[in-house]
């Protein structure tokens, strides 16, 4: 790691610091409400498709934020849009912790998404930009192993706070911490400058650039668009229910006390943390595709594992390093193969929207499991959907050019293919 790390330049190592950090912050904000939502259930008497519900909307409204932050970034900056979209999921995650009900929980929560769904589309097409291509697949997948940071973060403030206050007021104070990732935002605005490549293309831009959004759906890239959205949907929507989910599976199947969790999570986000690394790794030695099958079969077996065998408690301790590697080794190689399947022009825009609509999709796994652990169980409900969800990886990946290595000024559909496919939508361009 030390070798491509120390090749960087200053710009590199800011750039690459301030979106790793964004995301930490983002994860820490974010999985506040995963480890608090055992306590919401039994406080507030929810049930657990409301729980599910509660994690949905926030991803399912971080699937627009995301969409809305790509074509922002296209048009006004990257690092721009980063700033925003810190502060906004900040500010949210501070007002949860004065929410007095349901209702009011499922807004913030909503408004909450909108940020952080934002934050990924900026800053993964941010370090695409800025970073060189052969060290690419390593930098933004560590960048995304900030994930895993923020994760433990929140892990441990809410051992530490629930441990000291009374939990029908911890919960509060813990969303109430949230705020912290604002102070980021000054650092970005001080020492982040916006990627040559984008600058450049904004001195040259096209007339044409109201049609931007519906390029990404011309014939040259419509199908990149639909694959790289399959294959955030299913990486997503399997993660998801490990982030959801596996903190109440704890507390109320295994029946672990609140340290015990933590200490559960904790293997867990450990191994998580190491399989973004490796796997951003493997993504630039291997190349994105093979990466991607490794990890997306080895994720399928190691959930069914866990949660639909008769396992002892040393061995689901054991198999969550295993199960947060090989869910977290799948998002590693995304941020980098998005950016090199879309040209400058909009690429924050084909990036965004094709993650984010993966999002939107995978969201409504976390409430499918909700919705049938009555009926199997909670343990068979996650290993049934996320096992499930892996297999939309497989099917994209078959279909996916190898992108390893590309230049991005390189990766640009040329001028008269998206002439022509601007024609196809607005046949007055014809003429002009």
């Amino acid at each position: 790691m030390a070798n491509w790390f120390t090749s960087m330049d200053v710009r590199e190592r800011r750039t690459f610091w301030a979106c790793f950090s964004g995301w930490a912050l983002d994860a820490m904000d974010v999985q506040f409400y995963a480890v608090v939502m055992p306590t919401l259930i039994a406080v507030w008497s929810l049930s657990q498709a409301q729980g599910g519900t509660l994690a949905t909307a926030a991803l399912l409204v971080s699937s627009l934020g995301g969409w809305i932050a790509g074509i922002l970034a296209d048009r006004i900056g990257r690092a721009k849009v980063l700033q925003l979209t810190i502060l906004w999921f900040a500010v949210f995650t501070f007002l949860s912790g004065f929410t007095q009900s349901y209702n009011q929980l499922l807004f913030t929560r909503s408004m909450q998404g909108l940020g952080f769904g934002g934050e990924w589309a900026a800053g993964a097409v941010l370090m695409s930009e800025v970073i060189d291509k052969r060290i690419r697949g390593r930098a933004v997948g560590c960048v995304q192993s900030g994930w895993s940071v923020g994760y433990g973060t929140a892990v441990l403030l809410f051992t530490i706070v629930f441990s000291v206050a009374r939990p029908e007021v911890a919960w509060r104070y813990l969303f109430m911490l949230g705020l912290i990732p604002a102070l980021l935002v000054w650092w970005i605005q001080r020492y982040v400058e916006e990627p040559e490549v984008f600058t450049a293309m904004k001195a040259t831009a096209s007339q044409h650039a109201r049609l931007q959004f519906v390029e990404i759906f011309g014939p040259a890239l419509r199908r990149r668009t639909f694959l790289a959205s399959l294959l955030a949907a299913g990486g997503l929507g399997g993660n998801y229910v490990t982030l959801t989910w596996l903190a109440t599976y704890l507390k109320t199947v295994r029946h672990l006390s609140v340290l015990g969790t933590g200490g559960y999570l904790g293997i867990n986000i450990f191994g998580s943390f190491l399989g973004y690394v490796i796997s951003a790794h493997l993504s630039d030695w291997l190349g994105r595709r093979k990466t991607f099958v490794l990890m997306a079969c080895a994720a399928a077996v190691t959930v069914a594992c866990y949660t639909l065998l008769p396992l002892g408690d040393t061995a689901v301790l054991l198999l969550g390093f295993p199960l947060g590697f090989f869910q977290s080794g799948i998002i590693a190689g995304m941020g980098a193969t998005f950016a090199e399947l879309f040209p400058t022009r909009v690429r924050g825009t084909g990036q965004g929207f094709s993650y984010n609509t993966g999002r939107a999709i995978g969201s409504f796994v976390p409430t499918i499991v909700g919705v049938a652990a009555p009926s199997f169980g909670l343990g068979e409900a996650m290993g049934i959907c996320s096992a499930s969800a892996y297999v939309l990886v497989l099917l994209a990946v078959a279909l996916l050019p190898e992108t390893r290595g590309r230049e991005l000024e390189a990766t640009v559909v040329s001028d008269a293919s998206i002439r022509r496919d601007l024609i196809g939508i607005d046949p007055q361009l014809q003429h002009r």
